[in-house]
């Protein structure tokens, strides 16, 4: 195990190391995130936005981490515009110095170092295809407190309010969630929740995807 880079914020403490198999990790508060070995349901949250939006002219990304989910999206030609949201500088920084492998010189992204609650409430209404939030572990696992706020009806009917018609929000959890299930549900009129397999260092475990439309 190596470690490329440490970094104490006022949400914790976020480490970046090279495992033994050669894996890129990213770290939070002493919790795995994510790695760039099993990127399937990052890949699949894109995927699942993408498919919904006939015409994904400016999507919107709350996450960075490795790249993963940014990535996907800028593998579809329709994709026009991606701006992400990322509250931790360092992170940004790691992508942009190369030590994480970097998407950031593709014209079509933008980075925001913000809290993505900041962010999407700036944005006017109606101006956005997609919504894409992969910020947490999930509402009943989190690395920092504060973030349960993303979870919520309220946070999330704001969501709503910016995504144009026929627009989409997909949110990531690392775990089945009811309460983020009712919560999308109760905002957007349905919730279809899309389970991931992943291979998590040798052990199976499913991640979700949950999916509202406007």
């Amino acid at each position: 195990m190596a470690e490329l880079a440490r970094v104490c914020s006022a949400r914790g403490e976020v480490v970046l190391r090279r495992r033994g198999d050669g894996a890129l990790e990213l770290r939070v508060n002493g919790v795995f995130v994510m790695d760039d070995q099993e990127t399937s349901s990052e890949e699949l949250l894109a995927s699942t936005a993408l498919e919904a939006v006939r015409h994904p002219d400016r999507v919107l990304v709350g996450g960075l981490g490795l790249g993963y989910t940014v990535r996907a999206l800028l593998a579809n030609s329709r994709l026009g515009q991606v701006i992400v949201a990322e509250i931790e500088p360092d992170v940004v920084s790691w992508m942009r110095s190369g030590l994480v492998p970097s998407i950031l010189d593709d014209p079509r992204v933008g980075v925001v170092v913000d809290d993505v609650r900041a962010v999407v409430t700036d944005l006017p209404d109606a101006s956005v295809d997609a919504i894409l939030l992969d910020v947490d572990n999930g509402p009943d696992f989190l690395v920092y407190n504060e973030n349960s706020a993303i979870y919520s009806s309220g946070f999330l009917t704001t969501c709503r309010s910016k995504l144009r018609p026929g627009g989409v929000l997909t949110v990531w959890s690392s775990s089945a969630s009811a309460a983020l299930e009712t919560a999308v549900g109760s905002v957007f009129g349905t919730c279809a929740v899309k389970p991931v397999p992943v291979d998590l260092q040798g052990r199976p475990e499913l991640y979700y995807v949950y999916q509202g439309s406007s």
